[in-house]
């Protein structure tokens, strides 16, 4: 039981993290880019699975992350950093608001970036432990 608490507080410490990160990455955008698209979520979006790629793939090589550091990292703070669920209603908003093109430019940007992103993530991580 002890176990379960620990691992529920480390994804709990993580996530609050994640989100109070998320959001001043959002005011950061909306500050310095405007409040027209939501470049805070895109930001978010691809750094986060930038991130996520690199740590998973750290955690399967020579460099492994310990379960905690997995729960609190990948599980709190990236799962609560990330915001997918955000990206959906925010393109519905841009779809309803904005038009077609900025809801397309939202969804594939989000996803093309993000996946590029992981990719990226993944192959600095081998390449940092020299398997190229």
């Amino acid at each position: 039981m002890e176990s379960s608490m620990n691992r529920f507080l480390l994804i709990a410490v993580g996530a609050a993290l994640g989100a109070n990160g998320r959001y001043l990455v959002n005011i950061w955008a909306a500050n310095r880019l405007g409040v027209a698209f939501p470049y805070g979520t895109l930001i978010v979006n691809v750094v986060g699975s930038f991130v996520l790629g690199f740590l998973l793939s750290l955690s399967t090589g020579r460099l492994q992350l310990s379960p905690e550091a997995r729960l609190l990292l990948a599980v709190g703070f990236l799962g609560s950093f990330t915001t997918f669920s955000s990206l959906t209603v925010e393109t519905l908003n841009l779809w309803r608001d904005a038009g077609n093109w900025w809801a397309l430019l939202n969804i594939v940007g989000s996803n093309v970036a993000g996946l590029t992103s992981a990719l990226l993530g993944v192959w600095l991580a081998r390449w940092l432990q020299g398997g190229g």
